[in-house]
């Protein structure tokens, strides 16, 4: 994420408001998050901390931390992948009542998205006349992202283009084994 350094200062500041100590483990995790090009695994943050901190962090405290950093609406816990990857609104008034997720199934790549409020309020209206009540409320939807797409197609026409000069290969192969020998032999075999 572009100018984390930015968003690790916001959230300082949204844990001061808040009351929340924003401690130095915190803040190294959640900038490993928000360095991060993908949604990752609490083991995975684990070896990106190591790398990026030459510390070890053990298993727990990792957890610990993530849970933290969602208890505040600075990370996400993303259900469908059981991964985790940083609040893309960190430091505004974006409403966390109904978060938004859309995740590359190639990449691991996850956008935050922002709805319009009023189309929340008629979602959230329609869940509660179910009868439902949310035990995790947010959406997660899963795609393509436009460079997965791209990779994909270029793969595709590759391999298109190999298949369709496999196929010429066979065409001209056959046209010349094809072909009567008469050719290729002597002129005093063609004179018999």
């Amino acid at each position: 994420m572009k100018n984390w350094q930015t968003h690790i200062e916001q959230a300082e500041q949204s844990c001061r408001h808040s009351g929340e100590r924003l401690t130095k483990k915190r803040k190294q995790v959640l900038s490993v998050l928000l360095q991060a090009d993908k949604a990752v695994s609490a083991y995975e943050l684990i070896e990106l901390y190591s790398e990026h901190y030459q510390q070890t962090l053990a298993p727990m405290s990792a957890y610990r931390i993530l849970d933290f950093l969602a208890s505040v609406h600075l990370a996400h816990r993303l259900n469908i992948a059981n991964k985790y990857v940083a609040c893309a609104y960190i430091g505004c008034e974006h409403s966390h009542e109904l978060p938004q997720f859309i995740v590359c199934q190639q990449c691991q790549r996850v956008d935050e998205l922002s709805a319009c409020s009023a189309n929340l309020a008629a979602l959230t209206d329609e869940i509660k006349q179910t009868g439902y009540q949310l035990n995790s409320p947010q959406i997660e939807l899963t795609g393509t992202c436009q460079a997965c797409a791209i990779k994909s197609e270029k793969q595709s026409d590759k391999a298109q283009c190999k298949e369709e000069a496999t196929c010429a290969e066979k065409q001209v192969n056959e046209v010349i084994c094809n072909q009567p020998l008469i050719d290729n032999l002597s002129p005093a075999a063609n004179s018999r």
